[in-house]
């Protein structure tokens, strides 16, 4: 160690200086570099470890039981922190490097401030002179320029005292000080002008280190005792090892005070007899703890998949922030999500096998999870993360490549194919050649130019994801490479391959998004968690908020709502700040608008607290999708969106779960036979929604039709059944297709497909015939009359994807339609793919790059030889 010990300290002072803003996978790297080229001349250890150069165990021990997870990369940051010249900024969106120093520094009475508190700078004064620790946390990508003198550590004497000036003041600086700073923004980006005076640090947790955690939560609920011994004998273990390191010291300084002839000192043999004696009865109690410490280790291995699992369902939702700045989740959101299966657990399910117990506990939680991210994504993500958390889940279990994953999301990338495409006159050269790129993986370019009919029937099919594929391939591929080949194929129908593929996998109801559920959010929430509405066009939550307010009785005066905007801020911080003290509920509509005092907003909700929180108050929030929002409110509050779901059954679904047929007395107060009506209408409005997703084939133009249609609709059909003998479908169809529903058509040509349609709904024969159909094919008809039980599970035995037939278009209007979709799940998954399920390498894509750079070069290396030659 001693002769390695110049070329670590060299490879360690690197680390330190360079590497602490970037990722595991990518320190791992450079440090082999390092100490390759440190081999040549200066001797290193084999293999190199910073916290073995530079750590002291019995430190990391402390950090270890202080929150500092216990993963090399954790250990390192820790390190890092300990021995950088710089103030560490540390890069911290679960909050991990925040605990760990409030914990650690706790008993040397820490500081914690926020650049939005009014009287920081005071405080930073008062602890730069008393050498007290402080932490300035959440800080943006712009530090206050006041603090550059502390960042660069500009100090100087004055009196014979070291003193710093801060602005105008000069005070005196205390050694002991000790300054920290954090941010929750997951990439930020730093100028350089920053990022010299500070140390940054990453500290996003690893797969490691998060499993390790939540090992800890699983284990603390299922064998609360196991945990509790656990936790007890590391601190003892941690007692122990510093009391050996005291005795040692003592030793050390006995020797070296001791004059003459030690064994002629009788004060130094006594003290050295009793440290021997000491350290003696020291390593006994340590021997008995880690045989101890490693049977228990033993006992709760045993729980060890779940926490995989579970970790890899964190990072399939870490990097939705790719796709949306809103899909913000934290660490604590999700160890809460963890807990609550084992609250709400059925003891029905217990099982004293562990392994089918583990089960239970796993189906239940993925479930759990999958609904409550479920409900703040927009329509045309659900699909996109059941597939996401399914792939993720499967390749953490080795059953499918991450490369055929990837080629699935890219469809490859190569130069000229130089095989001939047999057959233009059906196969496009697109699909030839990426057909021709995973040849040498799992297919045989040869079977499809020998058999070509073969593979034209295929792709000739109404439904190619259900055709079978030829025998050799159908019984040897498993189900992504067959998905992949369906790409190479009819990328217009991976949709419903997709479909098919998580429900094989992980169940029916992972690709049934469960109902807008606004009880069920409330019910997550408390005075101190904010509820937000994620806006999307046409969709508009207040009237069902207002609906919701008045079945708690929280109309009226105890509603209070405003809309954002230039002047309002003071405004709503007063209503906010009465509506914690009276209990009442607060409504900022619009905060997108209102950017610049997005700020004091989240100061606000920092500083929500049971204490002085009105258990009745809550907070509700409404916004478009921003960037400006405050990422701290996002991850900890109760996200919702309110679009309609996608598909015609979907969307029958929510109409009838939704105010007002949802209301029993509503219901109830329709006579009998024109239930079948109150049904054509929500089908009409299912079918006035899903066109948009024809384009210009649907609608001229995109229009936001909304619930407030249906529901205006709804009401007025109910009030002329009940008041006229015969329904007056003039009047009906006049109000709904004239004034509700066509009060938003622009287009002429819009207004009078709108008008057709309709008719299809509201006429005599949809009450008189007992199966009257909407389609050609007969697969959607008005039910008969029932209970509303009834019709509801009518609704969730229809298809789940519907054929163009139902919209009176041919059936290739589907493949431009799923052509987009296609593009637009692939482009938003190749988002989510930033390495966090590698513990933050991304090394995936610059392999790629160099693959097709050496392709490249071979080709032009040929091409000048052959130059060359001709010459």
């Amino acid at each position: 160690t001693y002769d390695n010990l110049t070329g670590d300290v060299l490879i360690s002072a690197g680390v330190i200086a360079y590497l602490g803003a970037f990722t595991a996978g990518f320190r791992q790297e450079c440090i082999k570099d390092w100490s390759k080229l440190c081999k040549k001349n200066i001797p290193c250890s084999e293999n190199f470890s910073l916290s073995n150069t530079l750590g002291d165990p019995i430190k990391i021990r402390a950090w270890n039981i202080a929150g500092l997870p216990t993963d090399m990369f954790s250990v390192d940051n820790g390190v890092i922190v300990d021995n950088s010249r710089r103030w560490p900024l540390m890069i911290d969106p679960q909050g991990q490097a925040n605990k760990w120093i409030k914990n650690f520094e706790k008993e040397n009475h820490l500081n914690v401030i926020k650049v939005t508190d009014t009287d920081y700078m005071r405080t930073l004064e008062n602890c730069i002179q008393f050498g007290t620790p402080l932490l300035l946390e959440n800080v943006g990508e712009e530090l206050d320029p006041s603090l550059e003198p502390l960042l660069l550590k500009q100090t100087f004497k004055q009196g014979g005292m070291d003193c710093i000036r801060l602005g105008e003041a000069i005070i005196e600086y205390s050694t002991d000080f000790k300054f920290f700073i954090t941010t929750k923004l997951r990439n930020p980006h730093y100028l350089p002008e920053l990022a010299t005076k500070v140390s940054l640090l990453n500290f996003m947790i690893t797969p490691e280190g998060l499993e390790d955690q939540l090992l800890g939560i699983v284990v603390a609920k299922e064998r609360p005792e196991l945990e509790e011994e656990r936790n007890s004998l590391i601190l003892q273990s941690a007692a122990n090892k510093k009391h050996l390191k005291e005795i040692e010291k003592k030793i050390l300084e006995t020797l070296q005070s001791s004059e003459g002839n030690i064994l002629e000192d009788e004060t130094a043999i006594m003290v050295l007899d009793s440290a021997k004696i000491m350290a003696n009865e020291i390593t006994k109690k340590q021997q008995i703890a880690e045989k101890t410490e490693l049977k228990i280790a033993e006992s709760r291995e045993g729980y060890r998949p779940i926490a995989k699992h579970s970790s890899v369902l964190f990072f399939s939702i870490a990097d939705l922030a790719n796709i949306d700045p809103m899909y913000q989740y934290s660490l604590s959101w999700f160890s809460l999500n963890i807990k609550s299966p084992f609250l709400t657990f059925s003891f029905s399910n217990k099982s004293k096998l562990l392994e089918k117990r583990l089960r239970y506990l796993t189906d239940h939680f993925t479930y759990n999870l999958y609904c409550n991210v479920c409900r703040s994504l927009f329509e045309k993500d659900k699909l996109l993360f059941s597939f996401l958390l399914c792939c993720n889940l499967l390749m953490a279990k080795n059953e499918i490549e991450r490369q055929e994953f990837m080629f699935l999301l890219t469809g490859g990338v190569g130069l000229k194919n130089k095989y001939k495409n047999p057959d233009p006159s059906w196969l496009p050269d697109k699909s030839w050649d990426e057909l021709c790129l995973i040849e040498s993986a799992f297919f045989s370019r040869n079977h499809v130019s020998e058999n070509t009919g073969e593979w034209q029937k295929i792709y000739d099919s109404k439904e190619p994801q259900s055709f079978p594929l030829p025998k050799q391939f159908s019984n040897i591929l498993n189900d992504l490479q067959k998905m992949i080949i369906l790409r190479c194929l009819r990328p217009d129908k991976i949709g419903p391959a997709v479909t098919t593929f998580v429900t094989d996998k992980l169940g029916k109801k992972f690709v049934e998004p469960p109902p807008f559920d606004l009880t069920k959010s409330y019910l997550d929430s408390n005075s101190t968690i904010p509820l937000i509405f994620v806006l999307s066009p046409g969709a508009d939550p207040m009237s069902s908020k207002y609906k919701f307010a008045n079945d708690k009785k929280m109309a009226g005066n105890k509603f209070q709502s405003i809309s954002l905007g230039q002047g309002q801020g003071p405004i709503a911080t007063k209503m906010i700040q009465e509506g914690m003290e009276e209990g009442t509920w607060v409504c900022l509509q619009n905060c997108h608008l209102a950017v610049s005092w997005m700020p004091m907003l989240e100061k606000i909700c920092e500083e929500f607290s049971s204490e002085n929180c009105h258990p009745f108050f809550r907070l509700w929030l409404t916004s478009y999708p921003s960037p400006k929002f405050p990422v701290s409110i996002l991850q900890n509050g109760v996200k919702m969106t309110n679009e309609p779901p996608t598909g015609l059954r979907l969307n029958l679904l929510q109409s009838f779960l939704s105010d007002p047929i949802s209301d029993p007395s509503f219901f109830c107060g329709c006579p009998e036979k024109e239930l079948k009506l109150l049904f054509g209408v929500c089908f009409f409005h299912a079918l006035v929604q899903e066109r948009r997703k024809f384009g210009p084939l649907g609608w001229n133009i995109p229009y936001g039709f909304n619930e407030s249609d249906l529901r205006i609709s709804i009401r007025q059909l109910q009030l002329f059944i009940n008041e006229y003998s015969h329904v007056p479908f003039e009047a009906v169809s006049y109000l709904t297709g004239e004034c509700n529903y066509g009060g938003r058509v622009t287009d002429d040509w819009d207004r009078r497909l709108l008008l057709t349609m309709l008719d299809d709904f509201y006429n005599p024969d949809i009450i008189e015939n007992p199966r009257y159909t909407f389609s050609p094919s007969g697969n959607y008809y008005a039910p008969p009359k029932g209970t509303y039980e009834d019709y509801i599970e009518f609704i969730k035995n229809l298809p789940f994807s519907q054929q163009p037939e139902i919209f009176g278009l041919h059936e290739n209007v589907d493949i431009s339609k799923d052509l987009q979709q296609t593009k637009i799940l692939f482009e938003s998954l190749l988002l989510t793919q930033g390495g966090g399920t590698q513990g933050g390498s991304s090394g995936g894509g610059d392999s790629t790059l160099y693959e097709i750079a050496e392709d490249i070069l071979s080709k032009v290396c040929c091409v000048t030889l052959m130059y060359v030659f001709v010459i």
